[in-house]
This record gives C-alpha cells, sequence and structure tokens, in this order.
C-alpha cells in the first residue's frame, strides 16, 4: 500500500510540474511601427494568443490580423487590404526556443526563438531576439524584430510618390500563465 502511494504521489508531482511547464495567452500585446516621408505611426493589437512550452521548447503564437488598430479608419481599412486578411487572416510564429532558461532564476532572461513565422500567405524562417521572465503572476515575453514586407510578397501602400517603409518594427509583449488542459 505504502508503494502504491509514494508511485500516485510522484505521478500526481510529476504530472502538475509538467504541466507547470506549459504558459498560455490569449492578450497580448503586439505594437507595429511604421514610417512614411515626414510621418510615423504605429498600430497595435492585445490580441495575440500564444503558448510556451518550456519542456519542449516550443513556441506557439498567432495573431488575428483584424484586431490591429491603428486609429485611422482609412488606414486600418488599406492594412487590411494590402495584408489581404480576408484571405490571410492570421500572422503565425511556430519555432523553437534556442535559449536556456533557468525557470528558478527571478530575472529576465536573454531569449532566442528560431522557426517559422507566416503572414500574407508566406512563410519565412527568422530568429527573434527578447527576454523571459518568470513572475509571480506567470511567463513574461518581451520580443521584437524587423519584419521586411517584400520578404512576404505584401506591396506596401502609397499615396502618389510617398510609399509606406517596407520595414516594419515588431513588438510583442505577453504575460502568459500556467497553461491547463482545459484551456
Amino acid at each position: 500500500m505504502r508503494f502504491l502511494s509514494i508511485t500516485l504521489l510522484a505521478v500526481l508531482t510529476f504530472s502538475i510540474s509538467a504541466s507547470a511547464q506549459k504558459y498560455y495567452s490569449e492578450d497580448g500585446s503586439v505594437v507595429f511601427k511604421s514610417k512614411v516621408p515626414l510621418h510615423n505611426f504605429e498600430g497595435s493589437s492585445q490580441n495575440l494568443v500564444g503558448l510556451i512550452n518550456l519542456d519542449e521548447a516550443i513556441l506557439d503564437f498567432y495573431l488575428d490580423l483584424e484586431t490591429l488598430d491603428t486609429g485611422n479608419g482609412k488606414r486600418d481599412k488599406d492594412m487590411r487590404s494590402t495584408l489581404k486578411t480576408d484571405d490571410y487572416p492570421f500572422a503565425e510564429f511556430y519555432g523553437i526556443l534556442d535559449s536556456s532558461f533557468d525557470i528558478n532564476n527571478p530575472d529576465p532572461q536573454p531569449a532566442t526563438a528560431k522557426g517559422t513565422f507566416q503572414i500574407h500567405g508566406e512563410k519565412q524562417e527568422v530568429e527573434i531576439e527578447g527576454t523571459l521572465q518568470l513572475t509571480e503572476d506567470g511567463l513574461l515575453l518581451k520580443a521584437g524584430w524587423i519584419l521586411n514586407l517584400d520578404d512576404y510578397k505584401i506591396k506596401p501602400p502609397r499615396l502618389l510618390l510617398i510609399k509606406v517603409d517596407e520595414k516594419q518594427e515588431i513588438e510583442i509583449e505577453t504575460l502568459l500563465t500556467p497553461y491547463t488542459e482545459d484551456q
């Protein structure tokens, strides 16, 4: 009987620690910064969905592009047309955590992810730099990279001779909480 109790305790402990190694969020922040001559603007969304599995070093994030908002209705409409959100409604990153993460260290730790970023029906292998920090509320992720529109066959919108810069600065931040199987 004691052996059964110890085995059951070990299985429960393993299950709890294994599930604690997965973190999930549905309300992460995405900000993109764009430039046109003599003017800069940004768009954002609070609907970044993501999962990080530390045991397997896997990251999976996606964003409904219809949720991006620049604060200007016409610009939003033009952006959705440019991105062809009717045909390609999501941007997604799927990859691996290519750096070590010490779950016992409460400080922000440098993190590198390598994987596939997909937008506008095009996929590119990318490497994204950021930080991970285990807090009392969950796993805080901050990252950023430069997205070149040409790499994804996105033709920057233009008005007469003025066109949007092909390089877009992307920043994400999200607090992922421990994942449970019923999410």
